[in-house]
């Protein structure tokens, strides 16, 4: 192995260390730069502070089907432990995250995915009318972030804790909202201290105020085991493999990361559908056929497949807008990558956000079009695998990516077929946010209720 090898192309000076300081608070600009002059795979930073960015669709498979103990997810980067735990599943390495694992993901299975469809939509319908209800009362223009968020907070609570939790929805989101904030806060920010009456101290009771909150979930069924087939915490407190850290560590991260990252993909998804020409009308069309009206539809895990526009828009809205701009993990030896070597210690921050612009696999890579999926060839539908990854892939893919998708299908068709969205700015946000890839500034709609016709 020669030297060359090891150099990865990237910049040089003061245009390094600008890049170098912009990547952790605005990622997109420099992704886009980064892959544009220096190719598919290049390098920032020095020493132990090494980064490598990977945005080649065939690069990023091949680095995705490596074993896992070639990489580290509990590495000395990695800022998330102090906010979801030091057990959970996203900073957990080798046979602790196997075994961990292997216990959520029974959570996730077919028959519990189809027996939260209704709950979705009954959710949603409720969400809506507590917009019409807001827009009567205001006739100015309507910001959608609040409601839209409460509602994926709410299918959450219902989908970890029953519907008995419902009360304590509000209480729920307000204490996952400064950790989430933290989390996207400067690094310089997160550097531990026990010093009080700081951001860092604030997180820390909201931490603990969530972890009562869950404990007390888990020691009543614990007390009083709950045959509920769609209750989360039932099932992992029932495996009985996971301690109640253990249990406490998982709801809080997939509580939160899953409500953070469906948020942020649903505001994109209204955003583009109403900004697209038709395709909200469209949407109402297939919705109308598919779910029927709210007095008199019957909802089921059989409505779901039938929705195939709504499937597209989340499809390209994910595409075009990943939950995060890239995601991190430490080589724990020296990587083999196409003609590369990645040395041991680096940072490697593989993109779905430059995967799902790469031109060779999109055309019109910008361009907002839900119809790109429709029919593709064979070896269109090949690319197209290879380069739509926004829940990642392999043995460390995102657990909840399947409730994910189906909240974001079902929610943007019961949106449509119900309210008549116009958005105020016509200009597609900036998207910003280290951790989770949200549009900038608030959603802001006037809102009608559908006039039926």
């Amino acid at each position: 192995m020669t030297r060359g090898q090891y150099t990865l192309p990237g910049p040089k000076g003061v245009a390094h260390l600008r890049l170098l300081r912009t990547i952790f608070t605005d990622p997109q600009p420099v992704l886009t730069t980064m892959s544009a002059e220096f190719g598919p795979v290049s390098a920032l930073g020095a020493g132990p502070a090494r980064i490598a960015i990977v945005g080649d669709p065939s690069m990023v498979r091949e680095l995705l089907a490596m074993p896992t103990d070639h990489f580290r997810w509990g590495h000395k980067f990695n800022v998330l432990g102090f906010v979801v735990g030091p057990t959970s599943l996203i900073v957990s390495d080798g046979e602790p995250h196997r075994r961990r694992r292997a216990a959520v993901q029974p959570a996730f299975s077919r028959r519990r995915l189809n027996g939260w469809v209704p709950m979705i939509l009954e959710r949603t319908d409720a969400t809506i009318d507590e917009i019409v209800a807001a827009a009567h009362a205001d006739a100015d223009a309507s910001d959608l972030t609040p409601p839209l968020r409460l509602l994926v907070m709410s299918i959450a609570a219902h989908a970890f804790f029953g519907a008995h939790f419902a009360e304590r929805v509000d209480e729920l989101g307000r204490l996952f909202e400064r950790p989430q904030a933290y989390l996207e806060s400067p690094a310089i920010r997160q550097f531990p201290h026990p010093f009080p009456r700081t951001a860092r101290a604030r997180v820390r009771a909201d931490r603990l105020a969530l972890d009562r909150l869950i404990d007390e979930e888990i020691a009543a069924r614990r007390r009083t085991p709950v045959d509920d087939p769609l209750d989360v915490l039932s099932s992992l407190v029932a495996d009985g493999s996971l301690s109640d850290t253990e249990v406490r560590d998982q709801v809080f991260t997939l509580i939160g990361a899953g409500h953070d990252t469906t948020a942020a993909a649903l505001a994109w998804s209204v955003t583009r559908a109403t900004l697209a020409t038709g395709t909200w009308g469209r949407l109402r069309a297939e919705a109308d056929d598919v779910l029927g009206s709210t007095e008199t539809g019957h909802f089921d895990h059989t409505v779901l497949p039938r929705l195939e526009l709504a499937t597209r828009v989340m499809k390209e809205t994910l595409r075009l807008h990943p939950p995060g701009a890239f995601a991190p993990r430490e080589a724990a030896a020296d990587i083999n990558l196409g003609h590369h070597v990645i040395k041991k210690g680096t940072l490697i921050l593989w993109s779905p956000y430059l995967l799902g612009r790469d031109a060779h696999t999109w055309p019109s890579p910008d361009d907002f079009d839900p119809d790109r999926f429709l029919d593709p060839t064979p070896a269109q539908q090949l690319d197209m695998d290879r380069a739509w990854l926004p829940f990642g892939g392999g043995a460390r893919m995102c657990i909840g990516f399947a409730l994910a998708q189906m909240e974001l299908t079902l929610i943007i068709a019961r949106l449509a077929q119900r309210l008549d969205l116009d958005r105020v700015s016509r200009k597609v946000p900036r998207p910003v946010g280290m951790v989770v890839n949200r549009p900038s500034g608030p959603a802001l709609y006037t809102v009608r209720p559908r006039i039926s016709t």
